[in-house]
C-alpha cells in the first residue's frame, strides 16, 4: 500500500497533457509511459537486493552510505529534504488544490489572496509575487497530515490503507468505464499518425490566446522532446522507494520490502499504461494536450459520465492526492531521523516523541514543503524533482556493483533481477535522461542540481560542528 499509494498521487491525472505537448502522438505518449515503467520496474527489482542487505530505517540513504561514503549519502538526504521529498509533497498538495478548485472555485490558483508587484517581464507586462487560495489549501492539507503522523504510525497506516484502496478502485473504475464507452472514430484518428512526433509551443508568449504552433520533430530534437515528456511520467512513477525509508517499522523487511517494491511498481505501471490508453480511446489528442488546467481525468470523465460524473472523479482524485501525501510525509521524516543519528542533520530530528515517531523531523519537512508550495507551480516543481531524483537512482544502482566487490560476504536474500544487464541499462537510460534535461530544460534542472550540491559545504560544516562538540 505504501509503494502504490506513494506512486499514485496526482501525476496520472495531469501530466499526460504536457507529454502530448512535447511528443504529440498516441504512439509516443504510450511509449514514454512504457519507457518510464520499464525504468521504474528495473530500479525496483534492483533495490530489492539492497533492501535485503540493509533492512533498516533510512533506505536509500543507508544504501548510498554503505556503497560510497557519508558525503554521498548526506547529499542524497539533503536533496531529499530540500528538493525531492518536500518538492513532491508540495506538488501533490498543489494538485489536490487543482482538483478541489473544480468542486469549489474559491480554491482556484487564479484566486489570489496576496499579490505584490515585482517588476515587468520580457513582454512588458507586470509580474507579481502571488499567494493563491490553492497554495494556502495545499499548506493546510500538508499540515493536517503532518499532525496526523505525529500521533503515531498506526494512524498513518490506517489512512494509507483506506485511501490507497479507494484510489486504486476509482482509477480502475475510470479505466474500465472509459473502455466501455470506447470511441472507435477517436481511437482511429489518434492512432492514424501514431509515430509522427510533434511539439506544441505558444504562437506568441506574450499573447497565449493566439494558440499553439505544432511542429514536427525528429533526431536530437525528438530525444529532447522525449526527455522533457518523461519529466511528468518519471514524477508520476516516483516515490516507490519510500517503503525502504521505514524498513525499521516493517515486519520481516528482508523479504517484504523487495516483494512490495516489485508488486507495487508492477501494479502501478500496468494501471498507468491502461489509463493512458483509455485517454486516447475517449479524447482527441488536441483535447488531451490542452485540457483545462491540464485536468485530463476530468475531461475524460466528462465524456464517460457526463457533467455529474466529473464531480465524483474530481473528489476521487482529491482522495488520491490526500493518500499519496500521507505516504510521502510518513516516509520522508524517517530519513532525516537516520541522518540525525549519524550526526549529519539537526540533532532534534533524531529524537522520537511519546508515540515513537520523529516529530521534529516531520514538522521541519512541513516547513520546507510549505515554502516550495509558495515558490513554484506544479510543472516547475516536477522539472526540478525528476532531474535530481534520477541522478540518485543511478548512483544507488551503481552501488549494487560496488557492494558486490566491496562486501561480497553480506547476506543477499534477493539478487538484483537481470544483473548486470538490466541495472546497466537503467544507468544508461537514467544518465541520458538527465543529460537531455540539462540541454533542453535548463531553467529548472540547474537550480535543482545547485541545491543538491549546496549540501557539500553543509556536510563539512556538520562535520566540523560534530568535532567541536566532541572536543567540548
Amino acid at each position: 500500500m505504501i509503494v502504490a499509494g506513494s506512486m499514485i498521487g496526482s501525476g496520472i491525472f495531469i501530466v499526460s497533457a504536457d507529454i502530448v505537448r512535447n511528443v504529440g502522438s498516441a504512439g509516443w505518449l504510450i511509449l514514454v509511459w512504457l519507457i518510464t515503467g520499464f525504468m521504474t520496474l528495473t530500479a525496483a527489482v534492483s533495490y530489492g537486493e539492497l533492501s535485503g542487505m540493509f533492512p533498516k530505517a533510512g533506505g536509500q540513504y543507508v544504501y548510498l552510505k554503505e556503497s560510497y561514503n557519508p558525503l554521498i549519502s548526506f547529499l542524497y538526504g539533503w536533496s531529499l529534504f530540500s528538493v525531492i521529498q518536500t518538492g513532491t509533497i508540495a506538488a501533490v498538495g498543489v494538485a489536490f488544490s487543482k482538483y478541489a478548485a473544480y468542486l469549489i472555485p474559491a480554491f482556484s490558483e487564479d484566486h489570489h489572496m496576496f499579490r505584490l508587484l515585482t517588476g515587468t517581464n520580457a513582454c512588458g507586462n507586470p509580474t507579481y509575487f502571488t499567494i493563491s487560495a490553492a497554495q494556502i489549501a495545499s499548506i493546510i492539507l500538508i499540515g493536517f497530515l503532518t499532525y496526523t503522523n505525529t500521533r503515531g504510525v498506526r494512524g498513518g497506516k490506517w489512512i494509507q490503507n483506506v485511501f490507497t484502496s479507494t484510489k486504486l478502485l476509482a482509477l480502475f473504475g475510470l479505466i474500465v468505464a472509459g473502455f466501455i464507452v470506447f470511441k472507435p472514430e477517436i481511437w482511429q484518428t489518434n492512432w492514424s499518425e501514431a509515430w509522427v512526433a510533434t511539439k506544441s509551443s505558444l504562437k506568441d508568449m506574450c499573447n497565449p490566446s493566439l494558440g499553439f504552433n505544432v511542429n514536427s520533430i525528429g533526431g536530437a530534437a525528438l530525444f529532447g522532446g522525449i526527455a522533457a515528456a518523461m519529466v511528468g511520467s518519471v514524477f508520476s512513477s516516483d516515490a516507490w522507494n519510500n517503503v525502504t525509508f521505514i524498513a525499521g517499522e516493517i515486519k520481516n523487511p528482508q523479504k517484504n520490502i523487495g516483494l512490495s517494491l516489485f508488486l507495487g511498481t508492477l501494479i502501478v505501471t500496468v494501471i498507468y499504461v491502461l489509463a493512458n490508453l483509455m485517454y486516447v480511446a475517449v479524447l482527441p489528442l488536441n483535447e488531451i494536450a490542452h485540457a483545462e488546467k491540464d485536468r485530463i481525468a476530468v475531461a475524460a470523465s466528462q465524456v464517460i459520465f457526463g457533467k455529474s460524473g466529473t464531480k465524483i472523479i474530481a473528489l476521487m482524485i482529491m482522495i488520491s492526492t490526500f493518500g499519496c501525501n500521507n505516504g510521502l510525509i510518513l516516509a520522508g521524516a524517517r530519513v532525516y531521523y537516520t541522518m540525525a543519528k549519524d550526526k549529519l542533520f539537526f540533532r532534534q530530528a533524531g529524537k522520537l516523541n511519546k508515540n515513537s515517531v520523529p516529530q521534529w523531523a516531520l514538522w521541519a519537512q512541513f516547513v520546507v514543503a510549505s515554502v516550495l508550495c509558495l515558490s513554484g507551480k506544479y510543472g516547475d516543481l516536477l522539472d526540478m524533482i525528476s532531474f535530481v531524483v534520477v541522478i540518485f537512482y543511478v548512483l544507488t544502482i551503481l552501488g549494487i556493483f560496488i557492494l558486490r566487490k566491496k562486501r561480497p560476504d553480506l547476506p543477499r536474500p534477493y539478487k538484483a533481477f537481470g544483473f548486470p544487464v538490466l541495472p546497466i541499462l537503467y544507468m544508461l537510460m537514467g544518465t541520458s535522461f538527465c543529460v537531455l534535461l540539462i540541454i533542453y530544460k535548463p531553467e529548472f534542472t540547474w537550480p535543482g542540481l545547485i541545491i543538491a550540491l549546496l549540501g557539500i559545504p553543509l556536510y563539512y560544516l556538520a562535520r566540523v560542528g560534530n568535532r567541536d562538540n566532541q572536543a567540548e
